[in-house]
Formats: structure tokens, sequence, C-alpha cells
């Protein structure tokens, strides 16, 4: 047979049945997974991105330099330190806890992952309050865990008497709160964390508060851990850390959970690259909380250009400003920052934010050509 009789056999027509007849049935995934859209923030070839909340500077040269110097001196033919020590000690000492009580990963999703890993699976449920950070129900659903939607009222707050009720009625093993909430911006109140956390111990289950914008915040729920509440804090160093390339975060809890997270995390998960970069980044404080400053008064000036349009916004204590158009519609403005190279977040299909765009405090420029591309847009 020659080669032009052999292309003639298998023409296009006939692939698929040929494939069929060679090609056994494959298993299907997951019936939950197969229903479930993945998490994506689209990206666009744009002047201006502030649909992720990066933060607009990059660390400081310092942490550069001091990192190559220690990259210098790793043993790359062996495993990193599968306990993260000097990670977790430099972490312990920087939010006032034990390095027993600190569990590090791969992003702080990662260490929610886990979390649910240990703490949810099947016959196991667990509670989150809408509008919120998506992950969140995400994980869940991916460690075969039911999630329970609860709401927020109509300015986005939550109810105290109604979330109580929620755990009483729902008993999850993991109650969800974000705060600042993403993608709201709001912080949660003192008295309603306090109150949930006791409700949850007597189930007994865990509170999960997640603050990965939590140093852009007025408090923070990390001074409540302790060994005796159920209570486990996210923070991430994508953010005020400036070091969303690096993927690195870590939860804050008592000693017992974080034993049983490192049963489910797996060996080595964390590399020796993030190890150094993480413990390297805490020695610069005072020039993370300077670029804090810079992006608090940007946030507000931003509010304060929002006022003079016509839409509606939520105060935030985050590096974002959730808004909504009042007369136009939100998919038609996002469209129209993006064909001004201005790239938000559409928040429109998230529950209960139709309309609504998120946007991220940049450096002033990007602020400044975000404000005017929306008001070209709107006006």
């Amino acid at each position: 047979m020659n080669s032009s009789e052999r292309v003639s056999e298998i023409v296009p027509e006939r692939v698929s049945e040929r494939v069929s007849e060679i090609v056994p049935e494959r298993i299907a995934v997951r019936d939950n997974v197969a229903l479930m859209p993945g998490y994506h923030s689209p990206q666009l070839d744009v002047a201006v991105r502030l649909n992720t909340n990066e933060s607009p500077a990059p660390p400081p040269e310092g942490w550069a330099e001091a990192l190559v110097g220690v990259l210098a001196g790793i043993d790359w033919h062996r495993y990193p330190d599968r306990a993260a020590r000097e990670l977790r000690v430099a972490v312990a000492e920087h939010e006032g806890v034990a390095p027993e009580q600190v569990f590090a990963a791969n992003g702080s999703n990662e260490a929610l992952q886990c979390l649910m890993l240990a703490f949810g699976g099947p016959g196991r449920l667990a509670l989150a309050f809408e509008p919120t950070y998506a992950l969140h129900s995400h994980i869940s659903v991916l460690a075969a865990t039911e999630v329970m939607s609860g709401e927020r009222r109509d300015d986005f707050s939550l109810d105290p008497d109604y979330a109580a009720a929620m755990v009483s009625r729902h008993r999850p093993a993991v109650t969800f709160l974000c705060s600042p909430n993403n993608p709201t911006g709001m912080v949660e109140p003192q008295s309603l964390l306090e109150r949930l956390l006791a409700d949850v111990a007597a189930l007994p289950g865990l509170l999960l508060v997640d603050e990965a914008y939590g140093q852009f915040a007025s408090r923070t729920a990390v001074r409540l851990v302790d060994e005796s509440r159920p209570l486990v804090v996210a923070r991430t160093y994508s953010k005020t850390w400036s070091m969303a390339a690096a993927r690195l975060g870590y939860l804050v809890a008592p000693s017992w959970v974080v034993a049983e997270l490192e049963k489910v995390a797996l060996p080595y998960h964390l590399d020796a690259f993030k190890q150094a970069a993480g413990r390297l980044a805490l020695a610069y404080e005072r020039e993370m909380k300077d670029r804090m400053a810079v992006l608090v008064a940007e946030r507000e000036r931003i509010a304060a250009g929002l006022d003079q349009l016509p839409v509606r916004h939520w105060a935030s204590e985050a590096n974002f400003i959730l808004f909504r158009p009042c007369s136009a519609d939100g998919e038609a403005v996002w469209a129209g920052l993006a064909a001004r190279s201005v790239l938000v977040r559409n928040c429109s299909s998230w529950p209960r934010l139709a309309g609504c765009l998120r946007v991220t405090v940049g450096a002033p420029a990007e602020n400044d050509a975000f404000l005017s591309a929306l008001s070209e847009v709107l006006i």
C-alpha cells in the first residue's frame, strides 16, 4: 500500500468512528465537579490592569537583593525543610503567636484547601454568606463538602441573629467569614466575630476568618487566636507584601488545627524559594506599611472621585472598591472601560451583585486613568 492509499483510508468524516472503535469509555469526573466552572480572572492586553487586587508596587529592592544572596546558598538537589521551620518562626514573631500556630502553604488558597481536606468532606457542611469570596465555596466542593449559602442584608452587612441561627440550624464543620469581605471591602464587627466564635465552638466546628486584605483594615481577628478557641485566620503575601508571583500564604490557628493540616499537605509542598522569600519579606515591615499607607490614601481618593459620578459604591477597608453604575448597564460600563484600556473586575454574575464592578487600587497614574475612563463612559 502506498502512502496516498494509506491517507485515503482515513478521511476526516471517519476519524471519530475509528476512534470510538479503539478507545474505551472514559471514566466520568465527579458529578459536582462536572457541573462547576473553574475559577478564573479574565485577562486582556490593556494599559491599566485593576481587576485582580494585586499591589501596584513591587517589593523593595533590598528584599530582592537579599533573596538573590540566599538563593545562591540553597542546596537545590535536596528537598526543602518540610516543616518550613524558619519561615513559621518568622511569621509567628510577626503575628505575635507561637510557631506551632502557623501553617504556611502555596498561597492562602492552598491553606484553605488543606483546611477543608482535614475538616470538611462527605457528610460535613461549610457555611458562607453571599456575596463573598467565591473560592470558599469552590474549595469546599472540591473537598467533597456540602456548601450552605447564607444571605447578607441589602447593604451587604451580616445580621448577627441571622448568622447565629444559620450556624445553629445547619451545624457547619467550617463557617467562612471574609474580613475585609471580597468583593464588598467591608470589615466584620468584632462583636459578630466573638458571637459566631462562641456559637461555632458549641457545635463543635471551626470559624475561618479570611484576612487576605487584613493589613488594610482597622482591626484583625488574629488577636483572638488561642488554643481554646476554634478560630483560624488566613493571610497572604500576595497583597500587602507585593508578592503575588510567589504564591505564599498562611493560616494562624490553634496548634491542634495546624497539626491536622500537616497531615493532608503534600510532602515538601512549600519549596525552598518560597520559604526564603517569605522569611526575608518580614524584615521589610516598615516598607510594607509605607506602601499600605499610599494605597489607603489612593483608595480614599478613588472613593471621592466616585462620589462625583453617577455610581453607588460601598465603603471599603481593602485595596479595592465595589461600585454599581446607577443608570448604565454594568456589562456595558465594563466593556467601555476595557475599550479605553482599563480592566476592572466584572462582578455582575456573582450572587447579589448584578451590575456591579470592582476596581483594584493601583498606582496614582493608573487610578487617574480609571477615573477619567469611567467619567467618559458614564457621562
